[in-house]
């Protein structure tokens, strides 16, 4: 047995919680997924319109994506595309996360008769690493976890006032799921709906003629209410038809088809089989994956004394990952909406909870720590870009450093604070993240104001590695016309300054671009690399790593004036 966390330490946990959430919140390489940028342009293209649908979108096959709440959420924060800043586009995201953390908080704080319990449930939830990087950023997760999650807890805080009710926690219920439809997918009705039913059957004591007569009507008008709510996309939009082609049968009857071999070779083995859906699962709680696993251990071992609100937590992970288990396309991140139960449970067992699942969490943290010290000791003090200031951190970031070790290692060799200083080597190790890359988001990875303005208008040609690159371009030279080419070909100069008049090339560091007697260079800075050879690995392993990890970009004018490039395909799209 070892006692809980302290009510002060868990407030000092809370505000270097969320610094972490707000820290770095602009950056171009905070932890993500690729879909932001398609989304970012969505909402620019639809903003544009001074419409809010139909949705727009210049990419083939990529317009009715996702139903529009998401979008217009991002038309709203930017003032229809005005202020047109990642900030804008993200602080939503964040509010919603932390309306989730809140909710579970005041539920966990209700049935558990202890606020520190409150708080350590909402604290655990922000610690896992799949909130802290699908939680940000502009995307459908955190207003899908939100609404999908408000009910659950919702049964969770008023008890019996809420399974009992006829008709206003069913009326509740439904609106709630209808927004989380209109946010990401109608699919997750299915969870939703068999959650619900497996809490209404828990609380009939197992009684399935109960849950019939008195709980039934309440399943069905939930679902009818949800679906309703998601039904006015089509009522809304002018082109329904393209909702049903593009979304209905492209993004979600599509999941269902064999990926492999077929579907239940699929469901078995490879990279879409169910076993891999578990372990994605528990890896969504990132360094504190570990304490999951002992956790779910714990509830095993006493599953004959859980509590009635730790079985209906239970119940929720289980119906998410039966149906979720369906589709051929299983990923972890479709499970996002039970990370909040899984960060309850693990809430509820701490004090009975085993040290180890705790010390795993602080190794892998003393590993990231120490892997960021290193990179960033190497490329501050050495001599990869020909000048080593101009790669420098502010003192600040070694003593976030020095003093995140420090705590990592007290809670390794002392057991009495080790649960507490495991969860707050989580955010640190986020912070850490953040600032080793924060000379790159200064003027070192950004085109002067100056370049800016030459390029006012002007098309500019630049590489694409994937879907709508170009909307993290336009961050970078806000106000140009922006043009993508094979990122493959941004090394080769000679070809790109032959072909476009206004182009973005590559080079190593340290190797000036040779041009011809009419080119001339408009702007210059430093990229990081996204993909890289097994020998390029090799030798950034070896201490190579600025050498390798980055690139220098030249904005370059040429003589060259071809009216037809306007009319090829465009990369980025």
């Amino acid at each position: 047995m070892r006692s809980s966390i302290t009510l002060r330490s868990a407030l000092l946990i809370l505000l270097l919680g969320i610094f972490t959430y707000l820290y770095g919140l602009d950056s171009r390489f905070a932890p993500k997924n690729g879909d932001e940028y398609p989304y970012m342009h969505i909402v620019r293209m639809t903003a544009d319109s001074s419409s809010w649908l139909p949705l727009q979108s210049a990419m083939e096959g990529i317009k009715n994506t996702k139903p529009p709440l998401i979008f217009w959420q991002g038309i709203a924060s930017t003032n229809w595309g005005s202020e047109w800043t990642l900030v804008h586009l993200r602080w939503p995201s964040v509010f919603y996360t932390g309306l989730t953390a809140f909710c579970l908080f005041l539920a966990v704080r209700r049935f558990s008769g202890k606020t520190q319990t409150g708080l350590l449930a909402g604290l655990v939830w922000l610690s896992f690493f799949a909130s802290y990087r699908y939680g940000r950023p502009f995307l459908t997760d955190p207003p899908e976890v939100f609404w999908l999650s408000l009910p659950f807890l919702a049964l969770l805080y008023w008890g019996k006032g809420a399974f009992e009710s006829k008709f206003f926690f069913p009326l509740f219920a439904g609106i709630c799921f209808g927004l989380a439809l209109f946010s990401k997918s109608f699919a997750y009705i299915a969870p939703a709906s068999l959650a619900l039913g497996l809490y209404y059957w828990r609380w009939r004591q197992w009684s399935i003629p109960k849950v019939l007569v008195h709980d039934l009507y309440k399943l069905v008008l939930v679902g009818a209410l949800a679906l309703g709510v998601f039904a006015l996309w089509f009522a809304l939009d002018p082109f329904p038809e393209a909702i049903w082609r593009e979304f209905i049968l492209g993004e979600n009857a599509g999941k269902f088809a064999a990926r492999q071999s077929n579907y239940f070779f699929d469901l078995v083995r490879g990279g879409d089989s169910i076993w891999l859906l578990l372990i994605a699962t528990i890896a969504n709680a990132g360094l504190f994956s570990f304490v999951l696993i002992s956790t779910l251990i714990q509830c095993w071992r006493s599953r004959r004394f859980l509590s009635m609100e730790e079985v209906l937590l239970l119940l929720l992970v289980i119906a998410f990952l039966v149906v979720f288990s369906l589709p051929s396309q299983r990923s972890g991140r479709y499970l996002l909406p039970v990370m909040p139960a899984f960060a309850a449970l693990i809430a509820l067992q701490w004090e009975r909870l085993p040290l180890w699942g705790f010390r795993i969490a602080l190794l892998l943290q003393l590993i990231v720590l120490s892997l960021l010290g290193w990179v960033g000791a190497n490329l501050q003090f050495s001599q990869f870009m020909g000048n080593a200031s101009k790669w420098i951190y502010f003192p600040v970031h070694w003593l976030l450093m020095a003093s995140s070790l420090m705590i990592v290692l007290v809670g390794l060799f002392r057991s009495s604070h080790t649960k507490t200083l495991s969860l707050a080597g989580c955010f640190l190790a986020y912070c850490a993240l953040t600032s080793s890359l924060a000379p790159l988001e200064g003027n070192l990875g950004r085109y002067s104001n100056e370049t800016i303005e030459q390029v006012q208008g002007k098309d500019v040609w630049i590489p694409c590695d994937y879907r709508a690159k170009d909307e993290e371009y336009r961050l970078l030279m806000p106000g140009a016309k922006l043009h993508g080419y094979l990122a493959k070909d941004s090394g080769e100069v000679d070809g790109l300054t032959s072909a476009y008049p206004l182009v973005a090339v590559h080079t190593p560091l340290g190797v000036s671009p040779v041009l011809c007697d009419s080119c001339k260079i408009v702007g210059q800075r430093m990229e990081m690399r996204a993909r890289h050879s097994n020998e390029e690995i090799e030798q950034m392993v070896k201490g190579q790593i600025g050498k390798y990890l980055f690139v220098n970009e030249y904005l370059i004018a040429t003589p060259v004036n071809n009216s037809e490039l306007l009319n090829m395909k465009d990369v980025c799209r």
